[in-house]
């Protein structure tokens, strides 16, 4: 895993991932002997609440409070050293 991950692990490391891992899969081999024929696929579980809203404007545009603390503008623009050639 270490390698696939290109991590570079000193041996008391890689002792310590193997025995986390070792744990991990033990976890997972007690959820596989769960009885789950009974219970529904299922997608949320909790309520999802409010994902959808209104969609308006709530910040109206103020170019000269945007540009307040620019170093330099042009007009309504923020005016940048130019990098391309």
């Amino acid at each position: 895993m270490a390698r696939l991950a290109r991590m570079e692990l000193d041996p008391r490391e890689e002792e310590q991932l193997r025995s986390a891992m070792s744990q991990m899969l033990g976890y997972v081999e007690k959820l596989n002997e769960l009885d789950t024929k009974d219970v529904p696929p299922t997608a949320q579980v909790g309520d999802i609440g409010t994902a959808m809203r209104a969609d308006e404007v709530t910040n109206h545009p103020a170019p000269d409070a945007m540009l307040a603390n620019a170093p330099a503008r042009d007009r309504n623009y923020f005016k940048v050293p130019k990098i391309i050639e």
